[in-house]
């Protein structure tokens, strides 16, 4: 049975893109800090979901996990680093060192250090697939997007430039970068204030985790030649960084 690697699989894009593999008959490694939304997710689809406690940051705990894979979850084709995050709103001047710190090492030293154990599995075998949840943030600045949109940043280059590295094989690498979209992003952006996470979302069309579910699939469901490099989504309404159309103007 192929198996997929999902980061960040407790809510939001990574549940969605979890359930949306398990639909098509693949096993799902989820990887997240809440036991009780990755448990959920197990008892929907009994015997199909490997549910990993662990922080993606902490190194020794992700290494745990892909060093002692079950037979029947070892047969590893897809990687989705999904887990990341944004904390604050505001410009640099005011924002927090450790929010940013805790943003880096999530979105970018755990995406790199498990991405570095995956593929050379991939590799091994000359097939696989990353993809990597990049973010509209690393092409359109916008005031408060500072450090993360600059971690989004790395992300893309750091997918473009892995594919060149995998020159030669055949393992894909793919960038899903989306526009606004209503998870619970916003709510630990805004440290659990439920009225400003709220507020992001007024009068505004956004995508949903099935929305960008169904996009990655897509990409990995494409013919073994084609590698999509970087795939923007963005809602109808919105055009870039933070230029939207209001709900009610689209038809």
């Amino acid at each position: 049975m192929e198996t997929v690697i999902i980061t960040g699989a407790s809510s939001g894009f990574g549940e969605a893109i979890a359930i949306r593999f398990l639909q098509e008959g693949y096993n799902v490694i989820a990887l997240a800090r809440r036991a009780d939304k990755l448990h959920m997710l197990s008892n929907q689809f009994p015997g199909r979901v490997l549910p990993a406690i662990v922080d993606i940051t902490d190194k020794e705990s992700v290494d745990e996990v892909l060093s002692n894979l079950p037979e029947e979850f070892s047969n590893v084709t897809v990687l989705v680093n999904n887990a990341g995050l944004s904390l604050g709103f505001g410009p640099s001047q005011v924002n927090d060192m450790d929010d940013w710190e805790t943003m880096i090492n999530t979105n970018i030293i755990g995406l790199i250090h498990i991405t570095k154990l995956v593929i050379a599995r991939f590799i091994a075998r000359n097939e696989g697939h990353v993809i990597n949840m990049g973010s509209v943030a690393a092409s359109y600045p916008y005031m408060g997007s500072n450090v993360y949109g600059a971690t989004k940043s790395f992300v893309q280059n750091f997918s473009l430039n892995l594919k060149t590295d995998l020159e030669g094989t055949n393992v894909r690498v793919s960038c899903i970068a989306p526009g606004l979209s209503k998870t619970e992003f916003a709510l630990v952006r805004f440290k659990g204030d439920i009225k400003k996470a709220d507020s992001l979302y007024e009068n505004k069309t956004y995508l949903t985790p099935e929305n960008i579910a169904e996009t990655v699939f897509w990409t990995f469901s494409l013919p073994k030649n084609v590698n999509i490099n970087i795939l923007e989504v963005m809602p109808t309404g919105q055009s870039f960084a933070l230029g939207f159309t209001k709900q009610q103007d689209v038809k």
